[in-house]
């Protein structure tokens, strides 16, 4: 692709990232925010990654330290969610956003096709694998929260995996790769129940 389409997809993606969510550039879609300050209301959220490349970061986020939130996917394949680690200085803060090809809400998974965005917000750089061939989750678990009910259905996701490849960034000739993952944040449907009455499997 030419510098300037590069540079053009960079300025949207940019800002995307001030979305709660965006998974690449799948959708502009909001969704729907934790209520509560930090991640979980519970108090049990978190976010811990490798990121080994072009910049070397370890990264353990507490609850109390991150943003998150969570939506299915516009298509309906999968769920998608967003962590932000703690604002520094400059406005500047990393998010990474995790796009998840899961087979139905509620029910666990493993290998998961996964896309992987991060962004370094306040910085102009981003990073994405640019589909799900590069990473995976090996293990998913989604447990209901709050209210029983057919309208917004909220569930802690609570996952690990790793990339086998790298993120690529959008506008330079640098690569990260996110060796491993593992995560607690939260998401939300508001999709209706395909048969009124009927919970998703738990």
């Amino acid at each position: 692709m030419r510098a300037s389409a590069w540079g053009k997809s960079l300025v949207v993606l940019l800002c995307l990232a001030a979305a709660p969510l965006a998974d690449s550039a799948e959708s502009t879609r909001p969704a729907t925010a934790t209520a509560a300050p930090g991640c979980l209301a519970s108090g049990n959220g978190f976010l811990r990654a490798r990121i080994r490349g072009a910049l070397n970061l370890d990264i353990d986020w507490k609850n109390t330290e991150l943003e998150c939130a969570g939506s299915e996917r516009p298509d309906g394949h999968g769920i998608r969610l967003s962590f932000a680690g703690p604002m520094r200085s400059g406005g500047r803060r990393l998010r990474m956003v995790f796009g998840i090809a899961t087979t139905a809400e509620g029910a666990p998974g493993r290998a998961l096709p996964t896309n992987l965005t991060i962004i370094f917000e306040g910085e102009q750089r981003l990073y994405s694998t640019r589909g799900e061939d590069k990473c995976t989750i090996d293990d998913l678990r989604e447990e209901r929260v709050g209210a029983l009910g057919p309208a917004v259905r909220s569930y802690r996701v609570i996952a690990r995996g790793f990339c086998t490849l790298p993120a690529a960034a959008l506008d330079r000739d640098e690569h990260i790769l996110v060796t491993r993952f593992d995560f607690a944040g939260r998401v939300d449907f508001d999709n209706p129940l395909p048969h009124p009455g009927v919970e998703p499997s738990q």
